[in-house]
């Protein structure tokens, strides 16, 4: 067994013990903050220490303070557990050390993601001529998608943003709804808009856009290039907004529409949950995050465009020592994305897709939303309020109008270490809000997650 081997082995193992033992760890590590910056202090070493050592020193150091994130009872935001076959492949990915910029510098991640995008665009119900950047996350995701109707709606109206930026351009319009997820108006400041440009449009009683009064923002402003923002998954409820009827209204504006899906667009992988995106497809961009119901690990999303030139055109750049690079006429992977240095997490992507399959890909979202059911059901039995509807992954609980009160229940039911959920503010109310994506999660989970929520919340009301 050479160096390279035994030390792969060794950190392999360890991640492999973690994640067989996480399912019977208090989900909440309840580190103190200076003993782990105490494992990791010291003194700066002044000679080499071997590979080995520091894998062992790291795994001391770490593991006090990790969070279940990949177990099956974390319900605090939607992330996924990373399947088996995905955080090999990352393991791999990691091993090989690629860099995804393009075919010349790695034929093997360009293969890879063209593949990958292309069972994604499937699974999805996009269109399959859409290009389709592996980016970070929803962040990027969105920032991307914006960029490209920022230059296809001033390119309408004569402008080169590439080239003169939004000095002296003419206005974009910027329309989307009142409960839109914040990485939109960090998408618009990093744009270059400011979140002062967004004309808010109501919502309905379940956080979907209201299309009567989208169709009264869009009326009652000037003709002007206009970026529309819809949603797939309210971030609290998990509503999806009407995409035929939005979509239909936008279009009489020549506006570009952008759907943040950042997990909801996985819904229409499964035949269960696919009504709730029916039409998005009409769209013009697309957000996604691969490591959120897909299950692959931190950090993977994915951008689509219809209009891959305009993809291109808006976050590609080339430069003479840049060997298959060319924008919007002669397109590859680096020019899809905002980094040029990336790693090739195309490959966990295709792992996890290889692996789960059409079917397994379905079974994967409906479970969760069955399990977000069962959450739901059983907390308002022990006397909760369940606030929203709950059509997705996403449950907003309520135990009375004390604020405090409720505060102090999240804080408890974190210690607790039984599950890890997180709190919210909608419509004025602090509220629960649990989560469901993991693959690993069962029935079982729910119940002992439940169990302890209720009995947290008796022993404080």
């Amino acid at each position: 067994m050479d160096a390279y081997e035994e030390l792969f082995l060794r950190a392999a193992r360890d991640a492999a013990r973690y994640r067989a033992s996480v399912a019977d760890r208090p989900v909440s590590s309840g580190a103190d903050m200076a003993a782990l910056r105490s494992a990791f202090g010291g003194p700066l070493p002044d000679a080499p220490t071997p590979p080995g050592e520091v894998v062992d020193r790291l795994v001391a150091a770490a593991e006090p303070g990790l969070t279940g994130t990949v177990g099956p009872r974390f319900f605090g935001f939607v992330i996924g557990g990373s399947l088996p076959a995905a955080a090999a492949a990352d393991m791999l990915a990691t091993g090989w050390d690629q860099c995804a910029y393009n075919a010349v510098l790695s034929p093997a991640a360009a293969a890879a993601e063209e593949v990958a995008g292309t069972w994604a665009k499937e699974l999805l119900g996009l269109p399959g001529t859409a290009s389709v950047g592996f980016v970070t996350g929803a962040q990027a995701a969105n920032t991307v998608g914006l960029a490209a109707g920022r230059h296809q709606v001033l390119a309408e109206a004569g402008w080169d943003v590439e080239r003169h930026g939004l000095h002296g351009a003419p206005r974009v319009r910027i329309v989307a709804s009142g409960e839109r997820h914040a990485t939109i108006d960090r998408s618009l400041r990093l744009l270059g808009f400011g979140t002062a440009a967004v004309e808010t449009v109501g919502t309905d009683a379940n956080g979907a856009i209201d299309v009567e009064d989208l169709a009264s923002v869009l009326a009652a402003g000037p003709s002007a290039p206009t970026l529309v923002c819809l949603q797939a998954g309210n971030v609290n409820t998990g509503a999806c907004d009407d995409f035929p009827a939005a979509i239909e209204i936008a279009r009489r504006h020549r506006a570009w529409i952008h759907v943040d899906g950042a997990f909801g667009l996985w819904a229409g992988a499964n035949p269960a949950t696919a009504h709730l995106v029916r039409g998005v497809e009409a769209a013009d961009s697309w957000g996604c995050d691969a490591h959120k119901w897909l299950n692959v690990p931190y950090d993977s999303g994915l951008v689509f465009c219809a209009k891959p030139d305009v993809h291109a055109a808006a976050v590609s750049y080339s430069a003479a020592y840049l060997v298959g690079s060319g924008g919007s006429a002669n397109w590859g992977l680096g020019d899809l994305t905002p980094e040029s240095s990336r790693r090739a997490r195309g490959f966990a992507v295709w792992a996890a897709l290889q692996q789960l399959g059409r079917s397994g890909v379905a079974e994967l979202v409906e479970r969760g939303c069955h399990l977000a059911r069962r959450m739901a059901e059983q907390l308002a039995v022990g006397g909760a309020t369940i606030e929203n509807d709950v059509v997705l992954n996403q449950v907003l609980v309520g135990f009375g109008d004390d604020t405090p009160l409720t505060d102090r229940l999240i804080e408890a039911v974190q210690s607790d270490g039984t599950c890890w959920l997180g709190g919210t503010l909608w419509h004025g109310k602090h509220l629960m809000r649990i989560s469901f994506s993991n693959w690993t999660t069962t029935e079982d989970d729910v119940d002992r997650s439940a169990e302890a929520i209720l009995r947290l919340a008796r022993e404080r009301l």
